[in-house]
């Protein structure tokens, strides 16, 4: 085979991927692992990075980001936008306090919820997905109060092994009541997704959140849901999804298996 076939057969190169809870933290020692050997293959040999909430279980401010394990993670982060990996963040339900302290050390650029981007010739609209679960009336009004600035502020004024405190109740609190809510209250709302489509003029969504992947094609109108990560378990949870250079949309899993979309 010649040089010119050689190249006529090779796989067009990845221009952007997506990943989403992965909800890091020292308590999952295959996951992280799993993650930073993510990060060290697929992620330096694609051009674009989008992270789309909940990277960590949780993040109480940047001031933890001196934190053994935080670091390590970050320091992962910014070896890739170091290398010219471009990084981009959307913030998810669980580390919605992280800042600018974090973005600048890492390199990454925050991104609104949603946010419209175009790769490789298809617009798209990317969120995090917690926002359009308009069903969980609760999570809804907590999410309104945990989001507004003053809250925020007036949280990050307490010291940080209080502050871990307070999440860890809330952690609990939640596990909790979320064992008593019907799963379709917690996934994504028709109606949401429908309005989010129309305001983005967008034929392309993809987000996380919900720990359902799944493509879910509507009207002309896709929508890929991540997965979440999950390495303790047998067997192991976690992928992301991949975008070529000639506009090709992969799912792919852990084990490398890739569903392929135009």
């Amino acid at each position: 085979m010649n040089h010119s076939e050689k190249q006529t057969t090779a796989q067009p190169k990845t221009v952007a991927l997506f990943v989403s809870d992965v909800h890091l933290n020292p308590g999952l020692p295959k996951t992280t692992t799993a993650f930073l050997h993510f990060l060290k293959t697929e992620g330096k040999q694609t051009q674009q990075l989008y992270l789309l909430g909940d990277l960590f279980e949780y993040w109480v401010g940047d001031d933890d980001l001196n934190d053994p394990y935080n670091q390590s993670i970050a320091k992962a982060l910014r070896e890739l936008s170091v290398a010219g990996v471009q990084l981009f963040w959307i913030a998810g339900n669980r580390d919605f306090l992280v800042g600018e302290e974090f973005a600048a050390w890492t390199g990454m650029q925050r991104l609104l919820d949603p946010s419209i981007i175009t790769i490789s010739g298809k617009k798209m609209v990317i969120c995090h997905g917690d926002a359009q679960c308009t069903d969980d009336i609760g999570y809804m009004q907590f999410r309104k109060q945990v989001r507004d600035p003053q809250w925020q502020a007036n949280f990050l004024s307490l010291p940080l092994l209080q502050r871990k405190n307070i999440v860890q109740g809330m952690r609990e609190s939640s596990k909790s009541e979320q064992s008593h809510k019907d799963m379709a209250i917690m996934d994504v709302n028709h109606d949401a997704i429908d309005a989010l489509f129309l305001s983005s003029g967008c034929d392309y969504l993809i987000h996380g959140h919900t720990h359902r992947p799944a493509l879910h094609v509507q009207q002309g109108k896709s929508r890929y849901v991540l997965p979440d990560w999950d390495c303790e378990t047998t067997p192991p949870r976690g992928g992301w999804i991949a975008i070529n250079a000639q506009g090709d949309i992969q799912r792919v899993s852990l084990d490398s298996e890739r569903a392929v979309h135009q």
